[in-house]
């Protein structure tokens, strides 16, 4: 069946307004949103309460953040596939490791292959700074409850592929808290995303009303920031999150976008790499005109423009 066929155009609209009525009645925070990267990933260690905590004390109207699945079936916060970056799982479970699979590769411990309760025994925040020792890694119910009437929730599903059915987990952990519908609670808006184009539309297929939105980077930007790329995530997204330098480099893409009213949450602005401007805030203020966008997700939310 192509494309251009009625059946497919039906089905198509019917997405459409199915997305585009969640986005009208999610509300949330006034635009810009200020969206902060894995928390205050700045000043605190990433993807835990801390951070999470931190951020909506800084002002972020979203708070943004990596979930994936331990090894019996627990949704928890962590943007590596593997838990060596951010912990102290080498001390714990030296012998825990996989092998390295290429030549100058060193093992690793792979989440997939620990419980919660091994999980939860790591060390999250000491990696970051002395003070965050024994901070732990949240799962998605904790992070929730933290953030649950102080900042929205800024989901990446990552690496889904690697979890069947999470996204039908994280929908029911999302209902048993009561923010499976938009604006059912003003406070805590949602929003989910995913480098991952089938899991974005699975989640539509599977008829959740929350945004949608389709991470881009700048590999990836030649398909999805063209007319064609961008029509087909406007049937079952309500926005894309690119990569920040594809407004330079695909700026047709964005203003496309803009046409197509996707909105456009570019990535990610760091105080400690910013080039080119005198200062992050400088750079993000670019972006907010010369992009139009409609927020900006940073490891320095005290540093949006106001």
């Amino acid at each position: 069946m192509s494309l251009s066929s009625p059946m497919v155009l039906v089905i198509c609209l019917a997405t459409v307004a199915t997305v585009h009525v969640g986005v009208r009645a999610q509300g949330g925070p006034a635009r810009p949103w200020n969206i902060a990267h894995r928390g205050a990933a700045a000043y605190a260690p990433e993807n835990t309460i801390p951070a999470f905590l931190l951020a909506a004390e800084q002002g972020a109207g979203f708070v943004e953040f990596d979930l994936q699945r331990t090894k019996d079936g627990a949704l928890v916060c962590l943007h590596d596939f593997t838990l060596e970056r951010t912990t102290d799982v080498e001390r714990l479970f030296p012998d825990r490791a996989r092998p390295a699979t290429e030549a100058g590769k060193e093992p690793q411990w792979w989440l997939e292959d620990f419980t919660l309760q091994e999980v939860k025994r790591l060390d999250a925040g000491a990696w970051f700074d002395p003070k965050f020792a024994g901070t732990r890694i949240p799962t998605f119910r904790e992070t929730i409850r933290a953030l649950k009437g102080r900042s929205g929730l800024f989901i990446e599903l990552k690496g889904p592929e690697r979890y069947q059915g999470i996204e039908a987990m994280m929908l029911e952990e999302l209902r048993a808290e009561g923010l499976d519908q938009p604006g059912a609670d003003p406070r805590a808006p949602v929003l989910i995303q995913s480098f991952t184009v089938a899991s974005i539309e699975r989640l539509s297929a599977m008829r959740t009303s929350l945004p949608l939105h389709v991470l881009i980077g700048a590999k990836d930007a030649d398909v999805w920031l063209s007319r064609d790329g961008l029509a087909r995530i406007r049937m079952f997204a309500s926005g894309i999150s690119p990569e920040k330098v594809t407004l330079e480099t695909h700026s047709a893409g964005w203003r496309e976008a803009r046409a197509l009213k996707l909105a456009i949450t570019p990535w990610t602005f760091r105080a400690s790499t910013v080039k080119g401007y005198s200062t992050v805030t400088a750079e993000m203020s670019h972006y907010l005109s010369a992009g139009g966008v409609d927020g900006v997700i940073t490891d320095n939310p005290d540093l949006v423009p106001r």
